[in-house]
């Protein structure tokens, strides 16, 4: 999708996501980015909605457009933050200032891994994590939001 367009979600990946599919299968499974991609916009297309998607290794790049989020009509989105998890500050605190509802995804089991995968800095503003479920996680949260915007009165 256009990234001006408006979208009623965006779906954001962090760092090395482009790289699913060749990136430790063992781990994050054989599915590319794009396939995930291609499947969550005709989800969200289905169900009358829109979609924007950004990808990147750059944390700025990120907190940017979760703060654009905030003024350009996006109602909820749904994250896997990847590496930031445990890292990212700023990016915490774009989600904070925003106010909007988000859900966190991860691919893999992050408490069955390196201890430092556990905590996250996202995961107590979040509405729900879901992790583990591999590229299932993204089409569950994404149903989720779905659901939530069909019942939000403010609905356009």
């Amino acid at each position: 999708m256009e990234e001006n367009s408006a979208s009623d979600i965006l779906l954001i990946h962090g760092p090395n996501l482009n790289l699913l599919g060749t990136r430790e299968p063992g781990i994050y499974g054989d599915e590319s980015l794009e396939k995930i991609n291609t499947r969550a916009i005709k989800q969200v297309e289905a169900a009358g909605r829109f979609l924007d998607i950004l990808q990147s290794n750059h944390e700025g790049e990120l907190v940017d457009r979760v703060q654009r989020a905030g003024t350009d009509g996006t109602r909820y989105i749904v994250v896997n933050p990847a590496a930031f998890t445990h890292t990212s500050v700023a990016l915490r605190d774009a989600f904070s200032a925003v106010n909007l509802p988000f859900i966190e995804v991860h691919l893999s089991n992050v408490h069955a891994r390196e201890t430092f995968r556990r905590d996250s800095f996202f995961s107590d503003l979040a509405q729900a994590v879901i992790c583990g479920l591999g590229p299932t996680g993204y089409e569950i949260a994404l149903d989720a939001a779905l659901k939530h915007l069909a019942l939000d009165p403010n609905k356009t």
